[in-house]
C-alpha cells in the first residue's frame, strides 16, 4: 500500500461515529491519501481553489464509489448499456448511501430537447390534452403520443416536427451579383478544387462564366442554382473557355468526366449527409429558416393542434412562461373551467379509454362525460402545478416548456435537474452537486438555498462543490481542500462547521470567508469615450438604448433571464462586429449547427457613436478549447510549436535529421504506433467499465523510442508535456518566447495545469482563462473590446482576484472590458455597472440602473443594489 502523508482534517468525527461517510486513503488525481469523515443528513460544502482536489474527492471518489456499488447490483448484461464511471483510487469508504450527481454537463445538444422534456412536464401536458382537452365535433380521441412532435404520429408532416422549413434562395447563395461565376459569385458552392470543377463543367456546358451574374439570363441563373439534373460531361482542367470549345470540337481526350450539381442541391445534400461539422456550418449560412406555414412553428399535425385546453392549443400553452402556465393549471386543479386570453373551455367532453397501438383495429372512442374529463384535468394539472411551483421557486418561472435546452445556461440546466430531484421524493440519498450557484444572481441564490434545505429536510445529504461564500456561510459543514492547486493541493485542510475554518491559516477560503478588513476600492476610471447603442431588439430586449464607457471595465448585472446576456453576448457582439466589417463570432467550428443555429435571431439596433474608437472585438467564452484529448493547453496556446522547434534544434535531432514535426504526437513518424500518440489504450471488459491503461509500448509517453531519445537539457518531449505550467516556467525561464506566456498562465491562476492536459479534462472556467491568457500574449495596442460572459464561473475567490488583476491590465493598456457578472466582489471593482431587469423574461429586458458601483448601490428598484451595497 502506498505510504500515507499526513492529511487528517483539523476537525473530524471519530471513525466509529454513525451518520458519517468515512473516506480512507483517497488517492484519486492529486489527492494525497486523504482520510476524512463527512456527516450525512447535512449540507456539506467542498471548498478550495481551482484544481485543489475538491471535485476529485466529491465526484471522482465519493460519487464514483457509490455508482460502482450500485452497478454491482445491476444485471451484467444491463451494465453494458450504461455509461459507467471507473473504480476510484481509495482504500475504503464506509457509511456510503446511494448517490445522485447533478453536474454542469450539457449532454448532447438537440433542438428536440426542451425544458418540457427535461422536466417530464411535456409528457404530462400531452396526457392533459389527450384526456381532458376540448376536441372539435366528430374528431376521435388522440393518444398522448399524437401530441408529441418527436413521434411520427404527432409530427407536422410539412416540417417533420422541426417547426421550421428551410429555403435556399438566389439571394442567399449569390450575395454579390456583380461578380462573375469565375469570381465565385455562387458563394454557396464549395471552395477549392470542388468549386473549380463545377465552374469548369459550366464552361463545357457552354455557359459564360466571365459575365456578371446579374447580366445572365434568368433561365440560365435558375438552372445553375436550382436544377435537379446532374449531367456528366468532359472537363478540360486549366483550359480557357475558347480552348475548351476547341477541345470539344476536336474531341480531345478530357482531363476527366465531371458531374454537375446545382447550388441548392449541393447545399441541402451537404447539410443532410456530411460528417464534418465545419462543412455543415459552412453550408448552413446559405439556408434561410422560417416558421413552418403548416403548423406555424408549433411542430405538430393539425389534428393535434385542433384540440384545446383553456382555449389554447398545446403549442400555444407550451410557449407560456411557467409562471403563467401555473395560473392556468391552478384554475383546473380547483375544479373551475380554466380560461386564457378571454376564451373559455367548452364544457362538452368525451369518454376516454386507452387502446394499445398493437393490433390492426385501432378504435379510438371519444369521451362524452364532462365529469370524467374534469377529474382527469384536476389530477394531471395538480401534478404539473406542483412541479411548476418548484421551478418557479428556483427562479425559472420565465422559461417556457418549448424553450430548447441548447439555449439554456449550465446553471439553468442544473436547476432544472434539481427541481426534478426535489419532486422525486427520494429518501436517504447523497446529492453530489457541482456549483449549483453558477450563473445565479444573489437574489436567485436565496431560492436555491431554500430548495437545497428542502432536499435535506426530506432526509437526504447534500455534498456541494462550491465557491460561493454566501452558500458556504449557510452550510452545516465545510470540507476545505488545498492549500493550493495541482501537486500543491490534495490535502484536507479542514472538515467541520464553517466557523472553525477561521482558525486554519493555510486556507485560502478562510481568508475570504472571514476577511480581516474590507478591500481598498480605487475610484472608478473616467471613460475615454462612449459606445452608444440605440433601439436594441433581441430576445426580451425591446428597443433598448444603452451606452458603454470606453477605456473602462463595465459589469452588466441582473437576475437570471433578465436579458443581460442578450444585451452583451449577442446584441453588443453582433452590432460591433457589423461596425468593424466582420462576421459575428460564430459557435466553435466543432459545434454542429442545428435548427436554432440556422435560424439565429437577428439583432436589430444601431451604434450611434463610439464604433470608430474600436479596432478589434474579442469574445472570450467558456466553450471547450478542443473536443478530443489530442487538443491540450500547450497546443491551444501555441506553446507546443516553439517547444517542438527547440527539440528539433538540439544536436541529437539535427544529427538524426529530425524536424519539428517529428515531435508532434499527431504525426506518424514520431508518435508511438501502438496507441497512435494517445498515451493509453482502452481495455473493453464487456459488462464492467472499460479500463484505460497506459500504453504497453510507450507507457504513456505518447512517442516512439527513437523520438524519446532526443533530450533538451535532460528532458524528453514527453517529460515536457507532463510538466505543470509552474514547472515549465522554471525550466524555460531563459527562453523569452515561452517565459512570457507561461508567466501569464501562472498569473491568471493556471499554474497547476499540465502542458499536455487534455482539453476534455478542462472546466469551462479553465478554458475561458486559457483563452484570455492566449489573448494577453498579444502586443497590446489598445482600442480592443473584450466581451466576457460570467468569467468568474468555477473560480475560487482567490482565483477571482488573479482574474481581476489581468482584466485591469487590459483596461490600463487602453482597452475596454464588458462582462456579464453575478459575483458582487467583481461588480464592486468595476468602473461602471449596467443593471438589467427588473425581472426575468417578459418582466425584464429594460435598463434598471446605470452608473458607478456606488451610484447603482443606492438606486431603488434594482434587485442588484442591496447585494452590491453589502459588498461596498
Amino acid at each position: 500500500m502506498p505510504s500515507r502523508k499526513a492529511s487528517a482534517p483539523a476537525t473530524t468525527a471519530p471513525s466509529t461515529t454513525p451518520g458519517f461517510v468515512r473516506v480512507r486513503g483517497a488517492r484519486e488525481h492529486n489527492l494525497k491519501n486523504v482520510d476524512v469523515d463527512i456527516p450525512r443528513d447535512a449540507l456539506v460544502v467542498f471548498s478550495g481553489v481551482s484544481g485543489s482536489g475538491k471535485s476529485s474527492l466529491a465526484f471522482a471518489t465519493i460519487y464514483a464509489e457509490a455508482q460502482r456499488r450500485y452497478f454491482e447490483s445491476v444485471a451484467p448484461y444491463a451494465r453494458r448499456l450504461i455509461e459507467q464511471v471507473g473504480v476510484p483510487a481509495v482504500d475504503s469508504i464506509d457509511g456510503l448511501p446511494p448517490a445522485v450527481a447533478l453536474q454542469q454537463q450539457r449532454g448532447t445538444p438537440s433542438t428536440r430537447s426542451s425544458v418540457g422534456s427535461a422536466t417530464s412536464l411535456s409528457s404530462l401536458l400531452r396526457m392533459l390534452y389527450s384526456r381532458a382537452g376540448h376536441y372539435p365535433a366528430k374528431q376521435p380521441m388522440l393518444y398522448a403520443e399524437d401530441f408529441s412532435p418527436n413521434t411520427p404520429q404527432g409530427a407536422c408532416p410539412t416540417c417533420h416536427g422541426q417547426g421550421r422549413v428551410y429555403e435556399v434562395t438566389e439571394a442567399s447563395m449569390v450575395p454579390d451579383d456583380s461578380l462573375t461565376i469565375r469570381e465565385r459569385a455562387i458563394a454557396a458552392w464549395p471552395p477549392a478544387w470542388h468549386g473549380q470543377n463545377l465552374r469548369d463543367i459550366l464552361v463545357t456546358l457552354g455557359h459564360d462564366v466571365d459575365r456578371p451574374w446579374r447580366d445572365l439570363p434568368k433561365k440560365t441563373r435558375d438552372w445553375i442554382l436550382f436544377t435537379e439534373e446532374q449531367p456528366t460531361v468532359p472537363v478540360y482542367a486549366g483550359f480557357t473557355p475558347a480552348e475548351t470549345r476547341a477541345a470539344l470540337r476536336n474531341k480531345m481526350e478530357p482531363s476527366y468526366q465531371g458531374t454537375f450539381m446545382g447550388a441548392r442541391k449541393y447545399v441541402l445534400h451537404t447539410f443532410a449527409t456530411t460528417q464534418s461539422p465545419l462543412m455543415k456550418r459552412r453550408v448552413s449560412r446559405y439556408m434561410i429558416a422560417s416558421a413552418c406555414p403548416a403548423c406555424e412553428g408549433k411542430r405538430l399535425k393539425q389534428e393535434a393542434l385542433s384540440v384545446t385546453f383553456a382555449g389554447l392549443d398545446i403549442g400555444e400553452l407550451s410557449r407560456l412562461p411557467l409562471r403563467e402556465l401555473g395560473g392556468v393549471l391552478a384554475a383546473a386543479t380547483s375544479g373551475e373551467a380554466p380560461t386564457m386570453k378571454g376564451r373559455h373551455i367548452d364544457a362538452s367532453a368525451r369518454r376516454t379509454k386507452d387502446h394499445a397501438h398493437a393490433g390492426s383495429s385501432d378504435v379510438r372512442r371519444t369521451p362524452n362525460e364532462s365529469e370524467e374529463k374534469r377529474i382527469a384535468a384536476q389530477r394531471i394539472a395538480h401534478d404539473m402545478l406542483e412541479r411548476i411551483t418548484t421551478l418557479n421557486e428556483l427562479g425559472l418561472g420565465y422559461l417556457s416548456l418549448d424553450r430548447t435546452t441548447p439555449t439554456l445556461s449550465s446553471g439553468e440546466l442544473q436547476r432544472l435537474r434539481l427541481a426534478t430531484q426535489i419532486r422525486s421524493n427520494l429518501f436517504g440519498v447523497i446529492y453530489v452537486m457541482d456549483e449549483p450557484s453558477a450563473g445565479l444572481h444573489p437574489a436567485d441564490g436565496e431560492a436555491l438555498v431554500s430548495a437545497l434545505q428542502a432536499l435535506k429536510a426530506a432526509g437526504n445529504s447534500l455534498f456541494v462543490v462550491e465557491h460561493d461564500l454566501g452558500l458556504m456561510r449557510k452550510a452545516d459543514w465545510i470540507v476545505d481542500v488545498g492549500p493550493d492547486a495541482g501537486e500543491l493541493g490534495g490535502h484536507v485542510l479542514y472538515s467541520g462547521p464553517p466557523a472553525g475554518l477561521a482558525n486554519v491559516a493555510s486556507s485560502h477560503t478562510a481568508a475570504h470567508l472571514f476577511p480581516s478588513e474590507r478591500p481598498l476600492r480605487r475610484p472608478p476610471r473616467p471613460a475615454s469615450g462612449w459606445l452608444e447603442l440605440q433601439g436594441v431588439v433581441r430576445n426580451n430586449l425591446r428597443g433598448v438604448d444603452v451606452a458603454f464607457p470606453l477605456g473602462a471595465m463595465t459589469a452588466v448585472t441582473g437576475i437570471s433571464g433578465s436579458g443581460k446576456s442578450s444585451l452583451v453576448s449577442q446584441a453588443l457582439v453582433d452590432l460591433v462586429s457589423a461596425a468593424l466589417g466582420d462576421e459575428a463570432p460564430s459557435p466553435e467550428a466543432d459545434d454542429e449547427p442545428d435548427a436554432d443555429a440556422i435560424a439565429r435571431e437577428i439583432t436589430h439596433g444601431r451604434i450611434v457613436r463610439g464604433a470608430d474608437r474600436l479596432r478589434r472585438l474579442v469574445r472570450v467564452d467558456q466553450k471547450p478549447i478542443g473536443r478530443t484529448p489530442r487538443s491540450n493547453l500547450a497546443t491551444y496556446t501555441g506553446l507546443f510549436d516553439h517547444v517542438r522547434r527547440l527539440f528539433a534544434a538540439t544536436p541529437a535531432a539535427r544529427e538524426r535529421r529530425y524536424d519539428a514535426g517529428r515531435f508532434s504526437f499527431n504525426v506518424a513518424k514520431g508518435r508511438c504506433e501502438t496507441c497512435e500518440g494517445e498515451g493509453f489504450v482502452s481495455v473493453e471488459l464487456l459488462f464492467m467499465p472499460s479500463v484505460y491503461a497506459p500504453c504497453p509500448t510507450c507507457h504513456g509517453a505518447r512517442y516512439n523510442e527513437a523520438t524519446l531519445k532526443v533530450k533538451l537539457r535532460g528532458r524528453s518531449i514527453s517529460d515536457v508535456l507532463r510538466m505543470t505550467v509552474d514547472e515549465a516556467s522554471a525550466f524555460f525561464s531563459d527562453d523569452a518566447a515561452l517565459a512570457r506566456p507561461l508567466a501569464l498562465l501562472q498569473q491568471i491562476g493556471l499554474g497547476y495545469l499540465r502542458l499536455g492536459q487534455p482539453a476534455t479534462e478542462l472546466s469551462g472556467g479553465e478554458a475561458q482563462r486559457i483563452k484570455l491568457a492566449t489573448e494577453l500574449q498579444r502586443a497590446q495596442r489598445g482600442q480592443t473590446l473584450y466581451v466576457l460572459d460570467e468569467p468568474t464561473t468555477g473560480l475560487h475567490p482567490a482565483d477571482v482576484d488573479k482574474l481581476l488583476a489581468q482584466l485591469n491590465h487590459l483596461v490600463d493598456a487602453g482597452n475596454t472590458v464588458v462582462l456579464v457578472e453575478h459575483e458582487m466582489r467583481v461588480v464592486a471593482a468595476c468602473d461602471w455597472v449596467i443593471d438589467v431587469g427588473p425581472g426575468a423574461g417578459d418582466d425584464g429586458g429594460r435598463l434598471v440602473a446605470c452608473g458607478s458601483p456606488q451610484e447603482v448601490a443606492r438606486m431603488d428598484g434594482s434587485r442588484t443594489a442591496p447585494y452590491l451595497r453589502a459588498e461596498l
